[in-house]
């Protein structure tokens, strides 16, 4: 499993000439990675006096930053996945008619799926930025560029996994399906970019000497 291998081996096999893990992945981890940033402001936000009026928010945001950090976590592994079944179904026989129909339905279904795994990190992008934001309003000032990395990671996740969202767009027949995710690509990178500013206002304030 990639989420098994050392940070080194991650990267080595990264950096190869295998297809994957590839742009997907790494998109998923952003978030995996901006997640637990967020996770790491709640900690160093928790227990702290000056900061207590804040804890029942901050140990809610722990619980469903640590849960969103799995879900990504577990993004990684299935974006590959995904897409290693969209090789496997190009490599299958098309020497006569019902073979290339089978192997025809079976690029495709793999395709709607490598499709629908980043559309799910892009969701999740979403719910991880309005924690990051919180953590930047109301966690530990002396972890504020923390929170602005956290969603500065998110962002980038969000919109790495749009790319892989819309070059498998480009191989579906399904031209309902493919405006529909379309627009909802647009849609969630708009309020992921809306969010980010939000949270790196936030932040550039709270940097601000008094």
């Amino acid at each position: 499993m990639l989420t098994r291998k050392t940070l080194d081996d991650f990267l080595v096999k990264l950096a190869s000439s295998s297809p994957t893990p590839g742009g997907g992945s790494v998109a998923a981890l952003s978030g995996a990675l901006g997640a637990a940033l967020t996770s790491m402001v709640s900690n160093l936000t928790i227990g702290k006096k000056k900061y207590a009026s804040v804890e029942p928010d901050m140990k809610k945001v722990l619980k469903e930053a640590e849960a969103l950090r799995a879900t990504f976590t577990s993004l990684v592994e299935k974006d590959t996945q995904a897409f290693n079944k969209v090789m496997e179904a190009f490599g299958l026989p098309k020497e006569t008619e019902d073979q290339k129909a089978l192997r025809s339905a079976a690029i495709n279904g793999a395709t709607l799926e490598a499709t629908l795994v980043p559309l799910e990190v892009m969701k999740h992008c979403i719910d991880a930025l309005a924690l990051a934001r919180e953590v930047a309003s109301k966690g530990n000032r002396n972890s504020i560029s923390d929170a602005g990395v956290s969603a500065l990671m998110l962002h980038a996740a969000c919109e790495g996994a749009a790319l892989n969202v819309k070059i498998n767009l480009i191989s579906l027949n399904d031209t309902d399906f493919v405006g529909w995710k379309s627009e909802e690509v647009e849609s969630l990178l708009k309020t992921s970019k809306m969010m980010l500013e939000e949270t790196q206002g936030i932040v550039a304030e709270k940097m601000r000497k008094d």
